[in-house]
Formats: C-alpha cells, sequence, structure tokens
C-alpha cells in the first residue's frame, strides 16, 4: 500500500469537510472503479486505498488519530494500515445510495426467495361538481389478476410442486466475484423467486394467477377535489407465491362544469348583468350548487368586475365543517340590437347626463390622466 497521505489519496485539503470528503471519493471512485477497469489491477489497487482513505478521514474519531499519529496510530484500532477496514463494497454504497443497489442486493435481500407483495393498482373515475358536492357511491369494474385456484396460486400442475432453483439454491440471487469485489443480481433462471416450475399449471400456464374482471362499491367523499386519490388497501395485484395483494389507488377527476369555477372550497360564478339593472340597481337569480336558487341584490352604480360573496354555498370541507362561499362576478353587459326608439331614448340619456362627467367617474378620472399625459410629453 503506498505511504502517501491519505489526504493526497483523494486529493483533498486537510481541512475537508464531510460534503467535499464524499464529493471526491465519488469522482475518483467512478475512475477507478474495477467493474470500468476490468482486470486492471493498478485501479484495483487505487479503489481500495481510496476506501481505506475514505472509510479513516470521514470517521471523527479515526480522522483524529490519523492527523496526530498517521497510519501508525490507527493499527489495532478498527481502520487503516494494519486494522480491520470495513469492506469497499459497503463504502461505495453508502457514498452512491440506492444507484448501484441492483449489485448489493439492495432492498430485495428482505425477501429473498419469499412471498413478494402484489403491484398497486391505478383506476381512473370522473364524476360531476354536483357528484363532488353531494359525495356518491359508485360500482367501479376493475380488471386485474386472483390467485389461480386450481394451482392454489403456485404456479403448478396440481399433483406436482415447484423445485428449488439450482443455480441460486433458493435465494433468489447470485453472487459474482470480481478480486475483492463482490456483486449480487437476480438469479435469471428463477427470476428472483427461488423455485422453478416444471410443470406449470394449465389454467394459469404458470403464472399462479388469472385475469379477471371485479366489482367494487366505491364511496366518494363529499368534497373530494380534482386529481384526489382514494386508496382501497388489499384490493391491488395478488403477490407471487401467495405473497400480500397490494393496493388500488383511484384518482378522481371533476369535469369542468357550464356556471362554476372552484378554487378550493369557493366557488366562482361570471354573470352578465344588463346595464339598466347594474345603473338602477335590482336583483338577479342565481343557481347554487346544491341545486336551489338564490336571488343576488345588485346595487346601484355596479360596475363590471364587482364581486359578491354569499356565505357557505360554496364546496364542502372533506375533513369538515363549514361549507366554503360563492363569489358572484358580475359583467354589465351592453345592449345590442336597438330599435330606433331605443336609440333615441339613449341619445337623450347621453345628452342628459355626459356634460357634467358625474355620470362616469372612472372616465372622467382616465382622461384628466390622459390630458396630462399629453401635457407632460409635450413639455419634453
Amino acid at each position: 500500500m503506498s505511504e502517501r497521505s491519505y489526504y493526497d489519496v483523494l486529493g483533498v485539503a486537510k481541512d475537508a469537510d464531510e460534503k467535499v470528503l464524499k464529493s471526491a471519493f465519488r469522482k475518483k471512485a467512478m475512475e477507478y472503479h474495477p467493474d470500468r477497469n476490468p482486470g486492471c489491477k493498478d485501479s484495483e489497487a487505487k479503489f481500495k486505498e481510496m476506501s481505506e482513505a475514505y472509510e479513516v478521514l470521514n470517521d471523527p474519531q479515526k480522522r483524529q488519530i490519523y492527523d496526530r499519529f498517521g497510519k501508525a496510530g490507527l493499527a489495532g484500532n478498527g481502520g487503516g494500515a494494519g486494522g480491520a477496514q470495513g469492506r469497499p463494497e459497503d463504502i461505495f454504497r453508502d457514498v452512491f445510495g440506492d444507484v448501484f443497489s441492483e449489485f448489493f442486493g439492495g432492498q430485495q435481500r428482505q425477501n429473498r426467495g419469499g412471498p413478494a407483495r402484489g403491484a398497486d393498482l391505478r383506476y381512473d373515475y370522473e364524476i360531476t361538481l354536483e357528484e363532488a358536492f353531494h359525495g356518491k357511491s359508485a360500482e367501479i369494474s376493475v380488471p386485474t389478476t386472483e390467485a389461480c385456484t386450481g394451482c392454489s396460486g403456485n404456479g403448478a400442475e396440481p399433483g406436482t410442486q415447484p423445485e428449488t432453483c439450482t443455480t441460486c439454491q433458493g435465494h433468489g440471487r447470485v453472487r459474482m466475484s470480481q478480486g475483492f469485489f463482490t456483486m449480487e443480481r437476480t438469479c435469471g433462471r428463477c427470476q428472483g423467486s427461488g423455485q422453478v416450475i416444471k410443470t406449470p399449471c394449465r389454467t394459469c400456464g404458470g403464472r399462479g394467477a388469472v385475469r379477471k374482471d371485479r366489482t367494487l362499491n366505491v364511496t366518494i367523499p363529499a368534497g373530494i377535489e380534482d386529481g384526489q386519490r382514494i386508496r382501497l388497501s388489499g384490493e391491488g395485484e395478488p403477490g407471487m407465491k401467495n405473497g400480500p395483494k397490494g393496493d388500488l389507488y383511484i384518482f378522481v377527476s371533476v369535469k369542468e362544469h357550464d356556471i362554476f369555477e372552484r378554487d378550493g372550497q369557493t366557488l366562482f360564478a361570471r354573470t352578465p348583468v344588463p346595464m339598466c339593472t347594474a345603473a338602477l340597481g335590482g336583483e338577479i337569480e342565481m343557481p347554487t350548487i346544491d341545486g336551489g336558487k338564490m336571488r343576488v341584490s345588485i346595487p346601484e352604480g355596479a360596475q363590471t368586475g364587482k364581486r359578491m360573496r354569499l356565505k357557505t354555498k360554496g364546496m364542502p370541507n372533506l375533513r369538515g365543517g363549514a361549507n366554503g362561499d360563492m363569489v358572484v362576478e358580475l359583467f354589465v353587459e351592453t345592449p345590442t340590437n336597438l330599435t330606433a326608439k331605443q336609440k333615441e331614448l339613449l341619445q337623450q340619456f347621453a345628452q342628459e347626463c355626459c356634460p357634467s362627467g358625474k355620470c362616469h367617474p372612472e372616465s372622467q378620472g382616465f382622461f384628466k390622466k390622459v390630458k396630462k399625459f399629453f401635457e407632460e410629453d409635450t413639455r419634453a
């Protein structure tokens, strides 16, 4: 082993922190990893040297001893020269996380050859805004798989049994060694199950499950929003080798409504108001999401964009409590297709109110700003 300083091995300064150490080791490990340099003894030696350096410098206690006494101080202290250092593959996995979990067994180690949990299923379900308001119960037909009754889910023809895979000895994974480095992969013969079926079940073809449509009752809660999902535990795919079933997730989408737009619990409705009603004040009738109607008072001189809030006429809260509000936004509608008499009356009205400017305060204010703008532009 080279007598170079561990800091020189990793190419870092003596005050390098944990983040810098990990970054330096990651970069060099990718360069000298034995898998990238098959058969290269020099790369293998450098990788082992880097692993030793990183193990020591990344451990505060070992690093303190090394800084004071060098490699000699680590002898018999669980690391460095002469010590019982960690395996390079373990260090590599700690640094790179799950990226290389397939080489090291990853989380699959816990279920080698044993029952595996079934896959989760997704079902898309569309409802109306009214149904989201009231909630509903529905029947859905879900295409899924169920354990084969012919072979009781083990995939072998009745009267026979699955046999232990001779390649992996029933572990579901096989190991490969390359120098000091050991890799582990899923067994290609049994696909990780640890068993081989020589006489497949004629009903399911050895899969242990058959396709089937199931009818389920689903309760859509009042107040559910577009994109939310409902989880039905244990209604997913059955697991391999009689493992537990996965879950079924129902993703709810809400159709666009002709009148209402939703934002959480609040409903928005934009409604036209005749010009005369907006000017003189009055009432309009508005539908509500619960199927009823409500009269809304329009104040005298109402302008486009004015909003009025109707308390508790919005959507229910999924977790209970009071309903949200309904917001009515007005837009003043200018009359069209006027008769000669109507035009005459409007002209009389315009002559009566326009000279003073008091009837159109927003216009008066706007044109004052326009006049000021041109005056300043002329002076410039």
